[in-house]
Parts: structure tokens; C-alpha cells; sequence
């Protein structure tokens, strides 16, 4: 057994600059780089993920866990809504027009809010990551 798992690394060794080789690129890269700038009051989706979502009662409703792009654009804003410590977790995926998202200049701190309860998000219909 341990011959065959030695020969089928010494296999992979040799035969991977030969695969390497024929592997072909396809599609082309844009002719020219194009620069953006970046003002200081911009989200970063660092910024984004992990942020607590309350609503109107200044109740915590849920927590970005990720965004969902779609043609070049936010479509989604994915919540994780109850559980505990990574148990129990109900994920939702929501319109980003639903969110109000604000810098908050008196506490220098970002902030999520929505007109929604824990419950309604609970009760709506799960997001499941595709495989």
C-alpha cells in the first residue's frame, strides 16, 4: 500500500508541469486598467460583514454575514438571524434597500438599521449557500 501511495506521488510530480503545459487561458484582459477614487465616507464590505442590524425598537434583529453580487452590483444582503454561537443559525438573504446603512459621526462607528422583527426574519424564507 505504501508503494502505490509513493508511485502515485511520484506520479503527480512529474506529470504536473506536463498538465501545466497544456493548460490555455481563455477570454481576454481589458485593454487598460481604470482607477477609481475612494472618498473616506465610502462602505467597505469589510465594514459591512459583522455589522449588527437593528430595527426601529433599537433591537438587535440580526448580523451581515455576506453580500450576494449580481451583475456588478449588490443584490443581497445576507443576515444571520438567532442562534448562538454558530448553533441554530437562520440565514436570510434581504434587499440592500431594505437596510438603511449610516456612519454614525457621534459614536464614529457604522450602523445598520431595518423596519423589521426577529421574528418576521426568522419565519422568512431561509437562504441556503448553493454547492
Amino acid at each position: 500500500m505504501k508503494k502505490l501511495a509513493l508511485f502515485a506521488a511520484t506520479f503527480a510530480l512529474i506529470a504536473a508541469p506536463a498538465f501545466a503545459e497544456e493548460a490555455k487561458t481563455t477570454g481576454t484582459a481589458p485593454a487598460q486598467a481604470k482607477f477609481s477614487t475612494v472618498s473616506k465616507d465610502e462602505m467597505f464590505s469589510s465594514k459591512l460583514k459583522g455589522l449588527n442590524v437593528y430595527n426601529q425598537q433599537n433591537e438587535s434583529v440580526g448580523e451581515i454575514t455576506d453580500l450576494a453580487i449580481k451583475n456588478h452590483q449588490v443584490d443581497a444582503l445576507i443576515l444571520s438571524v438567532g442562534g448562538f454561537l454558530g448553533m441554530g443559525e437562520h440565514y436570510v438573504a434581504v434587499s440592500p434597500s431594505s437596510v438603511n446603512v449610516r456612519y454614525d459621526d457621534k459614536n464614529n462607528k457604522w450602523m445598520a438599521s431595518m423596519n423589521t422583527t426577529k421574528e418576521a426574519l426568522k419565519a422568512a424564507p431561509e437562504f441556503k449557500y448553493p454547492k
